[in-house]
């Protein structure tokens, strides 16, 4: 009888020793004669566990993590094939605190199938939004959308429907749909797994992006170091141009839709849409003056549709199950499930989908185990680099966009970045400003000039010079930054740096300092 063993092909797997391990089962099972099909899925997020290798019984995937290659030998006299005994073994897979807790929608797939099989794909519900999607007209595709409650997952939070009825209503010859994929904040790895993990369902969010607003090509612009995410989408492209569910006739339905991959050079500030369409049509990723926006005149001056990878990759399961379905998770305005990512000093890393409404303290305790250190965890930062350091008397706010902003933070990407009690905060706002001087695009002055006079004022708070003038000096440039820069990248700059001045001003050398912004 044969065995299905599964071994992560997802990049943070490999960095920890996949490869070999997966190469080290082949080899043992030829060596004892056992039977065995090998299959390389996408991560399940428990990177803490990983290499995490599933092997199927009847009782279901049982799992054990973290293997390594001198393990394999001891897994095999364990019986592990038969879901054995063995000091590695976490139980069935499923059934994991960490996973079994959670909600997932959007990364339903992702660990479960072979990331480049169609044929897994479609016995795991792969497509089905995009049948019910061809029998719609665009106008009750983008209600679905709409009455979903689904926002921008890359950060800015705004409604999809909207974006998505703009560009339906705009007057063109020619629209497109572009993938955001250019994933750069520090911390944050849900798009890259999706790619990596479940590239099919981000090709049919997209393919159902265009039959809602008559677009018929689309981009997906990826971050230049995601090579597996690259080699995956390709795969799972071409598969479906073979299969008939993208090109000239979409299933037979007379519809269209081309998509293809453009690889971007690894600038930050392309993560910003218009930065990003510039880089696609072949030029320097500047970003553009907003208006026109892009559902009027985006890529190639032409109405365009552009979300993230999370954005696009949840409406499959909205087409499908209905936009209803999906609204019923979350709350308030924010609606359906968040990805989140927990990175840094924490114990338990990995990704987390969950419905808006759990805490930051939830996350950092009751899945990520605390810090790794053992040491109380002083901040975390939340929305990637240019996101507010928020300290422990804020650890009890809800996910929720609304929530965030009441306290001057952002949720972003999703992405959790953890430090302990040994963090200089003072360091860490220079990190900002230093971040942006290197990744600005130039175009405009408050960005280009404040970062990096940000970066001087911040050498002289950091050697205790002229300390109150200082930071009433930081203040007045972070403001400027703030309120008149070109994009976000210089706007919200000011976000971590003024979080940790307001909240951990001793490590500024003020005592007793300011507590608003």
């Amino acid at each position: 009888m044969t065995t299905t063993i599964y071994v992560p092909f997802d990049s943070s797997a490999l960095s920890l020793g996949a490869e070999k391990v997966a190469k080290a089962i082949e080899s043992e099972a030829q060596a004892r004669g056992q039977d065995i099909k090998l299959v390389r899925n996408g991560s399940r997020g428990l990177f803490w566990l990983e290499p995490l290798v599933e092997v199927v019984t009847p009782q279901g995937r049982m799992a054990y993590g973290p293997v390594s290659t001198a393990d394999v030998a001891g897994l095999f006299d364990a019986a592990f094939l038969r879901g054995g005994a063995h000091d590695l073994a976490r139980g069935l897979t499923d059934e994991i605190p960490y996973l079994k807790n959670q909600e997932r929608l959007t990364n339903a797939r992702v660990g479960i199938t072979d990331p480049v099989s169609l044929e897994d794909f479609l016995a795991h519900d792969g497509y089905r939004g995009l049948k019910n999607a061809l029998a719609l007209s665009p106008a009750e595709i983008v209600k679905q959308v709409t009455d979903s409650g689904l926002r921008g997952r890359g950060g800015a939070a705004f409604p999809t429907g909207i974006k998505w009825n703009t560009v339906l209503n705009a007057e063109s010859n020619q629209k497109y749909v572009v993938c955001n994929a250019d994933e750069g904040d520090s911390g944050t790895f849900s798009d890259r797994m999706i790619m990596e993990g479940d590239p099919f369902v981000l090709i049919e969010g997209m393919t159902i992006a265009g039959l809602a607003v008559g677009a018929t090509q689309g981009y997906i612009y990826l971050r230049v170091e995601y090579p597996h995410a690259a080699k995956n989408l390709n795969a799972a492209i071409a598969a479906a141009y073979a299969a008939g569910y993208l090109g000239k006739d979409i299933c037979g339905s007379g519809k269209s839709f081309g998509l293809e991959v453009r690889i971007g050079a690894g600038a930050y500030v392309c993560g910003e849409e218009t930065a990003l369409m510039e880089s696609i049509e072949g030029k320097r990723g500047l970003v553009r003056f907003k208006p026109p926006l892009p559902a009027i005149q985006g890529l190639f001056g032409k109405p365009t549709v552009i979300n993230n990878v999370i954005s696009l990759a949840s409406v499959p399961i909205i087409l499908d199950k209905g936009g209803d379905y999906y609204r019923d998770f979350g709350m308030g305005r924010s609606r359906g499930t968040l990805p989140i990512q927990l990175a840094g000093n924490i114990k338990r890393a990995g990704l987390i989908e969950k419905a808006f409404g759990i805490t930051l303290r939830e996350l950092l305790y009751d899945y990520g185990g605390g810090s790794a250190s053992g040491r109380p965890i002083r901040a975390v930062q939340v929305g990637g680099p240019l996101g507010s350091f928020m300290p422990e008397s804020q650890f009890d706010t809800p996910l929720d966009y609304e929530a965030f902003a009441a306290i001057w933070a952002v949720l972003g990407h999703g992405g959790v970045v953890v430090f302990d009690d040994t963090v200089d905060m003072a360091q860490m706002a220079r990190y900002a400003l230093e971040f942006c001087a290197e990744e600005s695009c130039g175009k405009c002055t408050p960005c280009r000039i404040g970062s990096t006079r940000g970066v001087e004022v911040m050498d002289h708070i950091i050697a205790g010079e002229n300390t109150d003038q200082t930071v009433a000096l930081l203040r007045d440039l972070s403001d400027t930054m703030l309120n008149a820069s070109l994009c976000a990248l210089g706007g919200m700059t000011p976000y971590p740096v003024l979080s940790s001045l307001n909240h951990f001003p001793e490590d500024f050398g003020v005592v007793g300092g300011e507590k608003s912004k």
